[in-house]
């Protein structure tokens, strides 16, 4: 029900209504609705992500290497290696994205100080421009899809999604004790 007392259903509803209506045993309805949600949830903030990046020139894949280095510890730079390890990348799918982000001036490759025989990828002034652009619109589009929760459902929604998420474990799948 919504504030006016009227019935208000999603399309996760009608689902799990034809879900009860063949009688399946083992589906819980509340569990199911919660994944469905989630999914969904997730399916739409990826489309808005996507056309974020889109109206700034920037693919995904492309993004997840400029927030690497945006956010590294090293002042914007990086090994290809680590950057292939910390985006779990093969050598060749990481030199790709390198090459792309470098032709449209958002990286550069400059010698390693430390190893003569290697380089180091290093955010350039207009790839830091493009990703501070991008986050601050994607973090506003968020902000007002938010909007409908308050800001204690917001942090009460945080706490329930923060102990889902630690049900699975660190992202090794290790699962951590539960108190």
């Amino acid at each position: 029900m919504d504030k006016t007392g009227v019935s208000v259903e999603d399309h996760v509803d009608r689902l799990l209504a034809k879900i009860a209506e063949v009688g399946v045993a083992d589906v819980d309805p509340e569990v199911e609705g919660i994944v469905d949600r989630i999914g969904s949830i997730n399916r739409r903030m990826k489309k808005a992500q996507e056309a974020t990046l889109r109206e700034h020139g920037l693919t995904p894949a492309e993004w997840g290497v400029l927030t690497s280095l945006r956010l590294g510890s090293d002042h914007c730079r990086s090994s290809p290696g680590e950057l292939a390890s910390d985006l779990e990348l093969s050598s060749g799918a990481m030199t790709s994205r390198i090459d792309r982000l470098e032709q449209a001036g958002y990286v550069r490759r400059l010698p390693d100080l430390d190893d003569r025989r290697g380089v180091v990828v290093e955010l350039t002034q207009k790839g830091r421009e493009a990703w501070d652009t991008s986050i601050n619109v994607q973090g506003r589009r968020e902000a007002f899809i938010a909007s409908v929760l308050t800001k204690e459902e917001q942090r009460q929604l945080n706490h329930l999604l923060r102990k889902l998420l630690l049900g699975f474990g660190d992202e090794k799948g290790a699962k951590k004790e539960r108190s």
